[in-house]
């Protein structure tokens, strides 16, 4: 049998796209908790995955 090598360009790909995701979710699910320590959560959890989408869209290449 032979062992199936790792894929290190997966994660390469897919490692900030999860942690965005991660992220948005518990944003999400602590507006969906409460009042106080969990607004403010889920404004973090919201907000930062959005300014990282901006900031995307807004870098120029270079020539």
């Amino acid at each position: 049998m032979t062992r199936h090598k790792r894929h290190p360009a997966f994660w390469r790909t897919f490692a900030k796209p999860t942690w965005i995701a991660l992220l948005t979710a518990v944003g999400l699910f602590a507006a969906l908790l409460g009042d106080d320590g969990w607004d403010v959560l889920s404004w973090v959890g919201m907000a930062i995955p959005a300014w990282l989408s901006i900031k995307g869209l807004m870098v120029r290449k270079r020539v």
